[in-house]
């Protein structure tokens, strides 16, 4: 009788939990190389990075032939000049630093802008990404992009084109 009992308590145990769970996939990657306004924001990240870059190198160079002109002329300069020489280099190496720091430090401009830019394309994809989920009733969505280990997902379960459609971009 004790056997019954405990077989029909792991019944009830196992029907309960095998209870259907709802799940889908994702791949972010995908959906963002799908919605233009994302790919104008990366170009024009790109592009300000590429200037910022240019501005920091231009100063770092100018540092280093400071540094250049400064060895080629050490024998002939006074104790001041050389203080006086050696002190705008170190001032010309700290603003490239600083310019640096400022554009692409972690709280830097580029952050800001990247944050600004990015920030209402990714809500709107995550928004419709629940929207799918809710009306789908999915109770986990994986990006299949992301390096979580998803090793096999059946293409039956990606609901990347539906999120697309949703964006109002059809694929």
């Amino acid at each position: 009788m004790k056997k019954l009992i405990i077989l029909f308590i792991c019944a009830i145990c196992g029907i309960s939990t095998a209870s259907a769970q709802k799940f889908a996939l994702v791949d972010m990657d995908y959906i963002f190389k799908n919605i233009p306004a994302y790919e104008r924001a990366n170009e024009q990240l790109s592009q300000v990075s590429k200037k910022w870059q240019a501005e920091v190198d231009a100063l770092m160079t100018e540092a280093q032939t400071m540094y250049k002109n400064y060895q080629n002329e050490v024998v002939f300069l006074s104790k001041e000049q050389k203080q006086s020489k050696q002190d705008a280099i170190m001032e010309k190496e700290k603003s490239a630093a600083d310019l640096k720091k400022k554009y692409f430090g972690p709280e830097g401009e580029l952050f800001k802008k990247r944050t600004a830019l990015m920030n209402p394309i990714q809500e709107e994809v995550y928004n419709a990404i629940k929207d799918v989920a809710d009306l789908r009733g999915y109770q986990l969505v994986l990006d299949r992009a992301s390096d979580t280990g998803i090793i096999f997902g059946s293409p039956k379960i990606d609901i990347s084109d539906e999120v697309l459609r949703k964006l109002g971009y059809a694929n």
